[in-house]
Formats: C-alpha cells, sequence, structure tokens
C-alpha cells in the first residue's frame, strides 16, 4: 500500500474509490450518515478540489483506494456554514483570525476498518498537513468520536479547551507545529 498525494483534477478517476471509503466509514458509529452520504461527499469533492490551497492524499493498494485525506486554506473571511458559525462562537473573532484564517484546514481523513493500525492514517495526514504555512494547521472532529480523538492526540494534534456549541459535540484541534498550540 502506498499513500500519494494528488491534484485535485485526478480524483474523478478514484470517485468511486473515495465514495466506498466515506461511505463504509462515516455510516459507522459515532457519525452515522446514511451510506448515500458518500455520493454527496464524492460531488462535493469535485467543487472542494478548487478551493484555495487544496490538496488530497490517497492510499491506494494498486488501484483500489483504502483511504484518503483531503485540506485545504481557511479564507481570510471566516466561513458561516456547517459547523463554522458555532466555532467563530466558541473561539471569538480574534482568536479565529490568527488561529484558523489562512492556516491549512484538514478537512477529511478516513481510512477503512481493515487498514486502521498500519500507520496509514498519520501518513495521509502528513501528506495533506506537510505544507502547512507555519506549521499552522487545524481540523474540526467530534468528541463523540473518541477514537478519532485519541489518534490524532498520538499524532500530537492539540484539543482546543472551548466548547463548540450546536449538537454536533464539535471539537477544535490544532496540528503539532501550529504555533498556538503552545498556549492551549
Amino acid at each position: 500500500m502506498r499513500v500519494r498525494r494528488v491534484e485535485g483534477g485526478s480524483l474523478p478517476a478514484y470517485a468511486d474509490g473515495i465514495r466506498r471509503v466515506y461511505a463504509d466509514v462515516f455510516s459507522a458509529p459515532p457519525w452515522n450518515e446514511d451510506p448515500s452520504a458518500g455520493a454527496l461527499y464524492a460531488e462535493r469533492l469535485a467543487d472542494d478540489a478548487g478551493r484555495p490551497g487544496f490538496t488530497a492524499a490517497l492510499a491506494l493498494d494498486g488501484d483500489v483506494v483504502d483511504g484518503f485525506a483531503t485540506a485545504w486554506t481557511t479564507p481570510g473571511t471566516f466561513p458561516a456554514d456547517r459547523g463554522y458559525g458555532h466555532v467563530a462562537e466558541a473561539l471569538g473573532a480574534d482568536r479565529v483570525a490568527a488561529w484558523l484564517c489562512g492556516a491549512l484546514e484538514v478537512d477529511e481523513l478516513a481510512v477503512l476498518p481493515a487498514a486502521r493500525g498500519t500507520g496509514l492514517g498519520a501518513e495521509l495526514l502528513s501528506a495533506v498537513t506537510e505544507a502547512a504555512p507555519d506549521g499552522r494547521c487545524w481540523l474540526l472532529t467530534s468528541v463523540h468520536a473518541g477514537a478519532t480523538l485519541s489518534f490524532y492526540r498520538r499524532a500530537g494534534w492539540h484539543q482546543v479547551p472551548v466548547p463548540v456549541p450546536g449538537r454536533a459535540g464539535l471539537v477544535v484541534l490544532l496540528g503539532p507545529d501550529h504555533p498556538n498550540a503552545v498556549h492551549l
């Protein structure tokens, strides 16, 4: 198995595999998404590939996708859709601007259950964050995803100790080299 970075324009060739991995991973607890969400994610990914700073990595066993990760640069005007509004409310405008805007945001990381525990997730994470400006990278996950939180902690990520409002139980994590992680 190998991990390789891919350009956004190359992703359509892997869309079926990405869709399958997304559905397998995120239809299981604690995410419990409908398996059809994989198709919606594949459609969204085509748009996401056009974002500034977009990067993707695939874990491939031959031509079979066993995992993927995506990231992009958070815009200077912090978004308000999805869970972003709750993050802005929790952290406040100053911290959002200093910590998140202009930083690399890891959007998705998914590894098939059969491939977990092999270091594949860490390789995917490293592949999409290695070019983070000044080490500034971040992500959102859920407090309900214990195994996911443990994975990121083992990888050196730091949880921002500020509760994010909303039913999703979101938490913000700063990358191991994020300059503001030392203040947590």
